[in-house]
C-alpha cells in the first residue's frame, strides 16, 4: 500500500518529469539532427550525445531522429556526406574535428553547426572568437596544448631527450607552441607525419634508433588506430603519451586530455539551445575543464619504467 505522502511525492515527480520533457521542444515537432563524423561506426561517441539529449528531456523517435553520416576514417568523404545532410534538410549538424567542421561549414552557411570537439578553432578560422563565434558554428574546443603532454612524459621518464611527435599534416602544420614547449624541456622534438592508418608504420620507422619517446596528436584517424599506434610504440620500447584516455586504454604509457565522450554529451546542451532558437553566433565556445591523466602501469612494466609516485598520485586513473 502507498501512503499519502509517497503518492503525492510520486505525483509531483511525474509532473516535474512531464513538464521538463514538454519544455524540451514544442509539442508535435520532431527534429532531424545530422551527425557527421569521421569515426568508424563501432567506436563513435554518438551514444553519449544521445544520452545528453535524453538528460534534457528529449525522447528519440518522438522529439528527434538522427541522420548518421560516417566517413569511417576517409576524410575525403566528409564534404559529400555533409552535403547529403544539407539535402536531408536537417535542423542542425553535429560534428567534430577540423575536417568535419570545415566540411559542414562548406556545405551550409545557414544550418546551425555544433562541434563536439575542435582544436584551435580561432586560429584555424572556424570561429571569430571563443566569446563571439559569429557565423553558424559553435561548440566545444580542446584546450590542452601538446606541450603539457611533453611535460608529463618528461616527468615520467626524466632521462628522455628525444621525442617524436606523430601528427596528421592534413589537419594543419605543427603548432609552433609545441616546439617551444619541447625546447623549454630540453627535448629534441622530431615531427613525424602520417596521413592515414597505412602510413603509421612508415612514420614511426623515421625515428632513429636509441632512447626516444612519442607524443601523439589528437586527430581522428590516430584515435581510430590507437591500438595499432600504441602497440607499435610499446614494441619499439617507446614511452608514448596521447591526448585522451583512449590512448592509455589502448596500451600507450600515458594519456592526458579532455574526455571526448563527455564533450559529446555536453554538445547536446548546445543543440538544445539552437533548437529553441539561439543563434550559434551568440553561443560562446566552451573549453572543458575536466582534464584527465591516465597512466598504464602494465605498459610501464613492459618498458622497464618506474613511474614517480608523485605522478601516480596526480593520475585520475591508473591501469594496473
Amino acid at each position: 500500500m502507498i501512503d499519502r505522502r509517497t503518492f503525492i511525492g510520486s505525483l509531483a515527480g511525474g509532473l516535474f518529469g512531464a513538464l521538463r520533457a514538454a519544455e524540451a521542444q514544442p509539442a508535435g515537432r520532431t527534429y532531424r539532427i545530422g551527425l557527421l563524423n569521421d569515426f568508424a561506426v563501432q567506436s563513435n561517441p554518438a551514444p553519449n550525445f544521445r544520452q545528453g539529449l535524453h538528460d534534457l528531456g528529449y525522447l528519440e523517435g518522438r522529439d528527434f531522429v538522427i541522420e548518421y553520416r560516417w566517413a569511417a576514417g576517409h576524410l575525403d568523404r566528409l564534404p559529400e556526406l555533409a552535403a547529403d545532410l544539407v539535402r536531408a534538410n536537417v535542423d542542425v549538424i553535429v560534428t567534430s574535428g577540423t575536417p568535419g567542421i570545415r566540411a559542414a561549414k562548406q556545405a551550409t552557411q545557414t544550418i546551425p553547426i555544433v562541434f563536439a570537439s575542435g582544436y584551435d578553432v580561432v586560429g584555424r578560422r572556424i570561429v571569430e572568437s571563443l566569446a563571439r563565434p559569429g557565423g553558424n558554428a559553435t561548440g566545444l574546443s580542446f584546450g590542452v596544448e601538446a606541450g603539457k603532454g611533453l611535460q608529463l612524459l618528461k616527468e615520467a621518464v626524466p632521462s628522455l631527450v628525444r621525442v617524436g611527435y606523430l601528427y596528421d599534416p592534413g589537419i594543419g602544420p605543427l603548432n609552433p607552441r609545441t616546439g617551444a614547449a619541447a625546447q623549454e624541456l630540453n627535448l629534441m622534438l622530431r615531427p613525424i607525419s602520417a596521413r592515414d592508418r597505412n602510413d603509421v608504420v612508415r612514420a614511426l620507422a623515421e625515428l632513429p634508433p636509441g632512447p626516444n619517446g612519442l607524443a601523439i596528436a589528437n586527430t581522428s584517424f590516430l584515435v581510430e588506430t590507437s591500438e595499432q599506434v600504441c602497440g607499435l610504440a610499446t614494441r619499439r620500447k617507446l614511452p608514448a603519451i596521447g591526448t585522451g584516455r583512449v590512448f592509455a586504454e589502448a596500451g600507450c604509457l600515458m594519456s592526458f586530455g579532455e574526455n571526448l565522450k563527455e564533450m559529446y554529451r555536453r554538445a547536446a546542451w548546445f543543440v538544445d539551445k539552437v533548437l529553441k532558437g539561439a543563434k550559434p553566433a551568440d553561443l560562446p565556445v566552451e573549453q572543458p575543464t575536466n582534464i584527465e591523466l591516465v597512466i598504464n602501469l602494465k605498459t610501464a612494466k613492459a618498458l622497464g619504467l618506474t613511474i614517480p609516485p608523485s605522478l601516480l598520485q596526480r593520475a585520475d586513473q591508473v591501469i594496473e
